[in-house]
């Protein structure tokens, strides 16, 4: 069966990108900072839980290390925390953006790493946003375009980078990043848009699952390949 971590998967997409692999045989780990909300979260699917706050180094190795012990490797990580980083834009808020969204991928990637090396068919899919395309941003005709959230759309473009970066140096693992499209969640719910978590978990299940032979390096959304 193929093993699988997802962080931040308590609610959200995290959590409905849970539910759909559970459905296609993964064992499936729900990682999530609060312990009673994992716990429930998890219960509630038939997942299984560990506590990870991709902030906390500690926090992060006992994770990994709670899955070597019960799997012996892991076959697909979901980097999937992340924050809105929105407000003040500040040193203490831009801070917080970036170790959640971009070097919490670090964290928990190089903690997998030796995990991911024992499995037949390694995928990681970070969560990305074309929030932090420049491409996108840039052009009138598309949602990011109009989004006042720079610490966001930064770490977001960090978190894109790291994706390719790490596909270049790691060639027997699998890194692409995923656009899950607007989502209507907690994180968003200020603006009022947005579709269903179940939706969006979708594009985030199909570079879950790719093939031996599948992409990487790359920037996706459910049609496909994005400029960046």
């Amino acid at each position: 069966m193929t093993v699988t971590l997802i962080t931040g998967a308590n609610k959200g997409i995290g959590f409905e990108t849970a539910r759909q692999l559970l459905t296609l045989g993964h064992v499936v780990y729900i990682g999530a900072r609060d312990v009673e909300r994992g716990q429930k979260a998890a219960a509630e699917i038939g997942a299984r839980f560990v506590q990870l706050d991709v902030t906390d180094d500690a926090s992060v190795s006992r994770a990994l290390t709670t899955i070597d012990s019960a799997e012996g490797r892991l076959d697909v990580l979901v980097n999937n925390a992340g924050v809105l980083g929105d407000g003040a834009v500040d040193g203490p808020t831009a801070l917080r953006a970036f170790d959640t969204n971009a070097v919490g991928i670090v964290r928990v990637t190089e903690a997998a790493l030796p995990l991911l090396r024992n499995s037949s068919n390694a995928t990681v899919v970070n969560v990305s946003s074309s929030a932090g395309s420049f491409w996108a941003v840039t052009n009138p005709d598309r949602p990011e375009f109009g989004l006042p959230l720079a610490l966001y759309s930064a770490s977001k473009a960090a978190a894109t980078m790291l994706t390719v970066q790490y596909a270049k140096s790691q060639p027997g693992i699998k890194f692409n990043a995923v656009e899950p499209g607007t989502t209507a969640t907690d994180m968003t719910a200020a603006f009022g848009i947005g579709r269903t978590p179940q939706e969006s978990a979708g594009v985030v299940v199909r570079l879950a699952t790719l093939d031996a032979d599948g992409p990487t390096g790359t920037f996706q959304d459910e049609n496909g390949e994005l400029p960046w």
